[in-house]
């Protein structure tokens, strides 16, 4: 049985996965305290289910990128969680997450998450004869390089993510017909996805694991630049 926790944005998403089914998710989209909230979400899951937490035999969480402190959340919970029971811990990147709710889209499929001040964080994925794969590395990108290396391919190409009016202004103004924006129910993360994802890949030491941010924290960058002056 899976544990999958995501934390990785204001979208709180956990679920338990068995032998290709769904046991159970919970999923809220709201600016509210994942430290407070997930715990006692993930009791409650179980309780729901039937499961104790013996029973678990692998923790997947998204890895990132995202938000540092629900990122900083979710990783240390899962890390905690596989340590204690001693179990394998599976990090898998929130965009390739997001990615996954659109695996059967016929061209690129490219999660986004805002990143502020014009940039996202972005990848590319696909599905091909391999199945659902990544085509271009997860990063920290202007949207507006973005959507001129996606014009040069004259793909189809599926947006996934929660995105304000004005990129969704910018990618349709850029894109045109080449562009399908992701409908509310598909713009976020979900645990099932995410627990399905990690159900094939191997663990990964727990001591070891950290983030994935893509970039600093603001605070981190003006303390390296400040380091740099005479």
């Amino acid at each position: 049985m899976i544990l999958g926790i995501d934390t990785s944005t204001d979208t709180m998403s956990i679920a338990l996965y068995q032998e290709g089914t769904i046991l159970g998710e919970y999923t809220t989209n709201l600016k509210k305290n994942h430290s407070v909230r997930l715990l006692p979400a993930i009791q409650t899951l179980l309780e729901e289910c039937n499961a104790k937490p013996h029973d678990l035999t692998k923790i997947a969480v998204s890895e990132g990128p995202g938000s540092y402190t629900g990122l900083r959340i979710g990783v240390t919970v899962a890390k905690t969680l596989a340590w204690d029971l001693a179990i394998p811990l599976v990090g898998i990147s929130s965009l390739e997450v997001l990615a996954a709710s659109g695996r059967y889209f016929n061209g690129k499929i490219v999660p986004l998450m805002d990143a502020r001040r014009g940039n996202v964080y972005a990848g590319i994925y696909e599905a091909g004869e391999n199945g659902f794969i990544q085509v271009h590395a997860d990063q920290h990108i202007s949207l507006a390089e973005l959507l001129t290396y996606l014009e040069e391919k004259k793909q189809p190409v599926l947006f996934i993510g929660q995105l304000s009016a004005a990129f969704h202004e910018q990618i349709s103004a850029a894109l045109g017909d080449q562009a399908t924006l992701s409908e509310p129910p598909y713009a976020y993360a979900r645990g099932g996805t995410l627990t399905w994802l990690a159900e094939q890949k191997e663990g990964v030491p727990v001591h070891t694991f950290v983030p994935t941010y893509l970039k600093l924290a603001e605070a981190e960058s003006k303390w390296l630049e400040a380091r740099k002056e005479p």
